[in-house]
């Protein structure tokens, strides 16, 4: 009997480790046998291990005794009779939101495009630096690269053209997030310098203007249109960036019409 065919689905979980036995047994030999999809896969395992070496740090923090659910529970079953000066600090704090508030939510990122910032980062750390297999489709193969992106995210996504600011398209790939699938775009100039474009449907913040981003060593803007999340990150300065973001934002933004 000639084995069953080895689907998405069984990659896809074979990445997320959470096959049974037999199933990524039978993953593990079809791998062996396809070099190309088993580089591709490494390559998910490779984000899907720095994702979360990203956020291990948080995931390990002891919960704030404020936050503890036991804690809270006993809270709310004290009676507690109001009292005037709690109530009259509450409409102080509330007037003080209404005046302040919305310039203080401008201070950090909204959670949608934060999230896309450092699945962006990720990309660019695994994939970047990579001299062997940087692209899984090179520039000569843009026409299959887009397919694939629309294929996969289920909207088309315009490739940016940076060749006259000193960036050229060097190819792309699909790459897995804990949002779905994405499409990375990768650029470089003559210098070895490498930029990464993430882009990918916005299940929220799906309007949002361009916002910085930085984090150990690698800057970049994000921003959301009609639903598509993008960030273009790498090692250059802000200032290097901000022009390149701003010139493929008005590119996506004219395809769109």
């Amino acid at each position: 009997m000639s084995p069953r065919p080895i689907t998405e689905d069984d990659l896809n979980g074979f990445v997320d480790r959470t096959l049974d036995a037999a199933t990524h047994g039978e993953v593990t030999a079809y791998l062996e046998t396809h070099p190309d999809v088993a580089r591709r896969i490494a390559g998910y395992c490779e984000q899907r291990d720095s994702l979360r070496a990203a956020v291990a740090p948080i995931a390990e923090e002891p919960i704030p005794p404020e936050l503890d659910l036991s804690r809270m529970l006993e809270e709310r079953r004290r009676p507690r009779p109001p009292q005037r000066w709690a109530m009259a600090a509450a409409a102080v704090v509330l007037l003080c939101v209404g005046g302040a508030g919305g310039w203080a939510l401008h201070g950090s990122p909204p959670e949608g495009i934060r999230l896309l910032a450092q699945e962006a980062q990720a990309s660019y750390s695994v994939y970047a630096p990579d001299h062997a297999h940087p692209v899984e489709l090179r520039a000569g193969e843009r026409a299959q690269l887009a397919a694939w992106a629309a294929e996969r995210l289920g909207r088309p996504v315009a490739i940016p053209d940076l060749a006259a600011s000193g960036y050229r398209f060097m190819g792309g790939r699909i790459v897995p997030t804990i949002h779905g699938p994405a499409v990375l775009f990768m650029y470089d100039n003559d210098r070895g310098s490498r930029l990464v474009m993430l882009a990918r449907p916005m299940a929220i913040d799906q309007n949002m203007p361009m916002l910085p981003q930085s984090q150990g060593g690698i800057n970049g803007y994000a921003w959301a249109d009609k639903g598509l999340g993008y960030s273009l990150v790498g090692a250059a300065t802000p200032d290097t960036l901000h022009p390149l973001a701003d010139e493929a934002r008005r590119q996506l933004r004219n395809d769109a019409v």
